[in-house]
């Protein structure tokens, strides 16, 4: 990454993490993908019970297989006959893993779901919520949010998934009804009433979707 894109980020990261702090979820920097691993794990104790949705930011820093490894009692969705079974286990979890379609510079995220398991844990559920965003999903503001929801996270999903939907034809959201469509449900996260429930490790690279 050019070094200046860095040096901005770093900046533009400290004003997420205030703005995450005023809406009573703390947020936390990491330069690499090391040092976020090493900061997530830092914040899970070991024997905690975790789970997650299909986050590839959690994947892509290493977290994921550092908890099937680990001394952690890691729920994998994939291992399990039933989604649905693995999915309600998340509700009484310790710790629920994920990433955000889109976080706004004063620190507010967006979230689109096709089945829903992954938004409805980030509101409720789960002891505490630790989602890993790169600085790439970074926006002005919730409609530029939305915006990269729509039409940057929600088209490369329904193409990875191979799902029948106009976005993953064309690239950019057709606010379809599609059978296929993952756009069913958006949480828009603006404030915990929860203190601290949920956790925020910023990446300074490009992460996800």
């Amino acid at each position: 990454m050019n070094e200046n894109i860095v040096k901005r980020n770093e900046k533009l990261a400290q004003k997420v993490i205030k703005g995450l702090e005023s809406r009573n979820m703390k947020g936390f920097y990491a330069a690499t993908k090391e040092e976020a691993l090493k900061l997530a794990l830092e914040m899970i104790p070991e024997g905690s019970t975790i789970t997650m949705g299909g986050g590839m930011s959690v994947h892509e820093i290493g977290l994921a297989k550092a908890l099937k490894e680990g001394n952690y009692n890691f729920i994998d969705r994939d291992e399990y006959a039933s989604r649905r079974e693995a999915s309600l286990l998340a509700y009484d979890a310790d710790f629920y893993l994920a990433s955000a379609n889109a976080i706004t510079e004063d620190g507010v995220m967006v979230n689109i779901d096709g089945s829903s398991n992954r938004v409805s844990a980030l509101a409720f559920g789960p002891k505490k919520v630790l989602l890993i965003v790169g600085m790439n999903k970074v926006c002005d503001d919730v409609d530029g949010a939305m915006k990269r929801a729509r039409n940057v996270a929600a088209p490369i999903n329904a193409q990875r998934f191979g799902l029948n939907t106009p976005c993953s034809q064309t690239g950019a959201c057709a606010n379809c009804k599609s059978p296929d469509t993952i756009c069913c449900q958006f949480l828009i996260t603006r404030f915990s009433r929860e203190k601290d429930r949920v956790s925020v490790i910023l990446v300074n690279e490009d992460l996800g979707f």
